[in-house]
């Protein structure tokens, strides 16, 4: 026997502290009823997706009345203020109230992404518009966006089980607030007859995202309708309904059958026509997912369902190394496979969550090897200005000091950059006195440009 030979034969690998297998840890038991208003909620009453609609947040003095007596009185106060600064509607579900840790809930990740506070609230970024991603621009018909060749975005309505902070959509989704009124996309099914029209005239379209708003609110019949009619399209390969609804409402799956078995009826029929359908769906943080997500998932799982996550990377919820890696690994243990991480867009009222694309960079390489390649996701920026994701890692130019990032999206417009701006607080008193003064703003995104171009070889 080589030496070679010996010195594997001899080689053990070191085990693992218990500490690292801490992502298989759900959250067990009935944890809702610590929650004084919900001390007395029963496993079956907390488990119906209709209670769980029935008592959702959506007022100041709804959250009152479910934390009194566990939230600070300063907190209680800042919220609700903040519920007057936001531009989304508030809509938290029981679910989501009893995972947030209630003696800091200031700090709580869960609590950043839902429930506004005023305190916390810093001044929007100077290029930020209402629709910054300029969905609208590329809508041909009403609710479908057409950027990419092969690939479109259907929003089939407006509303969603709970609002995101944070949501991109905030010009469409939701009630109108005290800031925003919105677009409204209503589920209206003469709407979605343009839709499908306009998709079966372009046979270069392959691929539709089914989102809103949120497909989980849409009734079953709605979920087979429109899989059934974009199934039967011969240009249609591959349908994904996105949904947060399985990291916020997680009950629906186990005791609304219908919704659920019309999903698993259009996946099967999808692998029956050879076509691919799968559901999308929104975990930020691995405190979100509990026994009552796992057995969820797993009824998705048990019928062939397969799917993906997308998770926005934000200050103070997940971006950290550790933060994200438990949240990826948690989703590999209940069978999700993790997708995109978006750097988190320019979103009105809500600077305070957003990070650079540095971080983004930095914790991608992190988390690269902590799990197998197809469970570790891809860190991109949705651009500014309609050019779609591109990988944080693919800049052409990319000013820290300023936090200016410049991206070519050869696929949707070949003879245009698009832009990426970091969070302003984190830059230099200098930079942000040159953001402020319009004419400095316009130069320093001019000279971006200009390196940018040089880069890629532009003249």
């Amino acid at each position: 026997m080589s030496d070679t030979t010996k010195h594997h034969a001899g080689f053990v690998k070191p085990a693992l502290p218990a500490s690292a297998l801490s992502h298989r840890e759900l959250r067990e038991g009935l944890f809702w009823q610590e929650i004084p208003a919900w001390q007395d909620v029963d496993e079956a009453t907390f488990l119906d997706f209709r209670w769980q609609g029935r008592n959702s947040i959506t007022s100041m003095d709804k959250l009152l009345a479910a934390i009194e007596g566990i939230a600070p009185r300063d907190f209680i106060e800042d919220a609700g203020r903040g519920f007057h600064l936001a531009p989304m509607s508030v809509r938290v579900t029981p679910y989501l109230l009893s995972l947030i840790d209630w003696r800091n809930p200031y700090d709580d990740p869960i609590r950043r992404q839902f429930i506004p506070l005023a305190s916390r609230v810093l001044p929007d970024h100077p290029e930020l518009t209402l629709d910054s991603l300029h969905e609208q621009e590329d809508m041909p018909v009403p609710g479908l966006t057409h950027r990419y060749p092969d690939k479109a975005l259907f929003l089939a309505l407006d509303t969603c089980p709970v609002y995101c902070r944070f949501c991109t959509r905030s010009y469409a989704v939701g009630l109108d607030t005290d800031l925003v009124d919105k677009v409204h996309l209503n589920a209206d099914t003469a709407r979605w007859e343009q839709i499908f029209a306009y998709i079966a005239t372009r046979p270069e379209l392959e691929d539709i995202v089914l989102s809103g708003g949120d497909v989980y609110n849409l009734p079953a019949r709605h979920i087979r309708l429109i899989g059934e009619r974009l199934l039967g399209l011969p240009n249609i390969k591959r349908i994904r309904y996105a949904t947060k609804g399985p990291a916020v409402m997680p009950q629906k799956l186990l005791t609304d059958r219908e919704w659920r078995d019309a999903l698993v009826h259009v996946v099967q029929l999808g692998r029956s026509l050879r076509k691919d359908v799968v559901l999308h769906t929104h975990f930020n943080h691995a405190n979100e997912i509990t026994w009552i997500t796992r057995e969820a998932i797993g009824q998705l799982l048990e019928a062939g369902v397969h799917v993906r996550n997308q998770t926005v990377l934000q200050r103070g919820v997940n971006d950290s190394v550790e933060a994200m890696q438990q949240l990826i690994k948690r989703l590999g243990v209940i069978g999700v496979h993790p997708y995109y991480v978006y750097v988190h867009d320019l979103v009105k009222g809500v600077e305070d969550l957003r990070t650079t694309a540095q971080t983004a960079i930095d914790i991608e390489k992190g988390v690269r090897g902590a799990t197998a390649g197809f469970n570790t996701p891809t860190f991109v920026v949705d651009t500014l200005g309609g050019g779609g994701k591109r990988d944080v890692h693919s800049y052409d130019f990319y000013d820290r000091e300023t936090g200016i990032a410049v991206f070519r999206s050869p696929n949707v417009d070949p003879d245009r950059l698009f832009f990426f701006f970091d969070p302003i607080a984190g830059l230099s008193d200098e930079v942000r006195a040159r953001w402020a003064d319009p004419v400095a703003r316009e130069q320093m995104k001019a000279d971006a440009a200009t390196k940018a171009r040089a880069v890629g070889g532009w003249r």
